[in-house]
């Protein structure tokens, strides 16, 4: 179990018309000009993936050791970081695609199942 930063960032990458770029001093990942995740953060055996406070609540019920909040206003807005050592790809897989939708445009969304 567990994935690597390689693994988190094919993850992210296989989704549609997602790309990388840069936020302030880490990779991060993005749908229609908006990010849904972020590699590299807190630290390099992290990730963050943006999810809206109910999902956040659904991962850290399922998998406390991997999903916790991120630090102050951005963890009570939804900000997810994921321990990269303690994920399974399918999960992480999961979260990703719940971050990805948030962000991505209707048209794209439909086309995910």
């Amino acid at each position: 179990m567990g994935v690597t930063a390689q693994g988190f960032r094919r993850l992210a990458l296989a989704l549609p018309e997602a790309f990388e770029s840069a936020h302030m001093g880490h990779p991060d990942f993005r749908a229609g000009g908006r990010i849904f995740a972020t590699l590299g953060y807190p630290d390099a055996s992290f990730a963050m993936v943006k999810l809206t406070s109910e999902q956040q609540e659904l991962f850290l019920r399922v998998s406390p050791e991997v999903f916790a909040p991120a630090k102050g206003a951005w963890g009570r807005r939804g900000s997810t970081t994921v321990r990269l050592a303690r994920a399974s790809a399918a999960t992480l897989r999961d979260a990703l695609v719940a971050a990805w939708r948030n962000v991505a445009p209707k048209r794209l969304t439909v086309t995910l199942d």
